[in-house]
């Protein structure tokens, strides 16, 4: 496990693969609260520069998805606003459905980056090549990482991997 503050090698050579980036929603692209209204109506907030840094990397060429244990139109809406390609919600077991996807993608563990917040992420995180937690992520996942990140969950933790992941790709190109 590595904070950001010392990047080791190790971790810049697994970035350095990756063509996919896999996301939990809760806890990782949210601060993993969930408003209610009186109505009932759920409401959940994103950072913009987790979006930003999302786009980055979509515009270089690299795919996203997200694999998600709650059904939430509202993290559809914003998958679908960011160009998301694979959106997997109501997800019962993060592990096949990371299987799923490998298989549809074409892509072996090693090309593959998970972020993840809690237990139900470990399935997914112990199958990746590069696997990733918050900074506030359960004590649990703490040693099934190679990377923490600074930053915790809805807080610019995926802008802060997606820039990792990008100058891991410079720096192997020069």
């Amino acid at each position: 496990m590595t904070q950001n503050s010392q990047i080791e090698s190790a971790v810049l050579r697994a970035a350095s693969r990756i063509k996919l980036l896999v996301l939990d929603c809760d806890g990782v692209l949210t601060d993993g609260k969930i408003y209610f209204s009186a109505e009932g109506e759920a409401m959940k907030a994103f950072h913009v520069h987790d979006g930003q840094g999302i786009k980055m990397w979509q515009k270089a060429g690299f795919r996203t998805a997200v694999i998600t244990a709650r059904r939430s139109p509202i993290a559809e809406a914003r998958a679908e606003e960011l160009g998301i390609e694979f959106v997997m919600d109501g997800v019962a077991d993060k592990a096949a459905a990371l299987d799923d996807l490998m298989g549809t993608t074409q892509l072996g563990a090693e090309q593959i980056a998970y972020v993840g917040d809690d237990i139900s992420d470990l399935g997914p995180l112990r199958r990746v090549g590069f696997p990733i937690a918050v900074a506030n992520c359960a004590d649990a996942l703490r040693e099934s990482v190679i990377y923490i990140t600074s930053r915790t969950g809805g807080s610019g933790a995926v802008r802060e991997v997606t820039d990792l992941l990008l100058s891991a790709k410079e720096t192997e190109a020069s």
